[in-house]
């Protein structure tokens, strides 16, 4: 499982994601989700072929989460098992 660190302040706005590229080979990200924790909002999010975005805003000062997308490919073994994988985001959040 991959995981980034950034810092983000309270009252920010941001997008943090993954680019799955690298990973995915030929395949493409056919459903993404994220897990949120109480105390940080997520605002929303998307997903290209190859790339998963996530919006956040708030989360109390001196709190870090930690924020993990989950997606499916379309890729499949011989029973018909999509790949599935998750990358972990840690947001720090800190007064800037």
């Amino acid at each position: 499982m991959a995981t980034s660190i950034y810092y983000k302040d309270p009252a920010a706005l941001l997008d943090y994601g993954f680019e799955w590229q690298n990973w995915l080979g030929a395949d493409k990200i056919v459903t993404s989700t994220w897990d949120v924790p109480t105390g940080i909002t997520k605002v929303s999010d998307s997903h290209t072929d190859t790339k998963a975005v996530i919006w956040l805003s708030g989360g109390t000062l001196d709190q870090d989460y930690k924020i993990v997308n989950h997606i499916v490919t379309d890729g499949t073994d011989g029973a018909g098992h999509a790949r599935t994988d998750e990358r972990t985001l840690t947001i720090k959040v800190r007064s800037k």
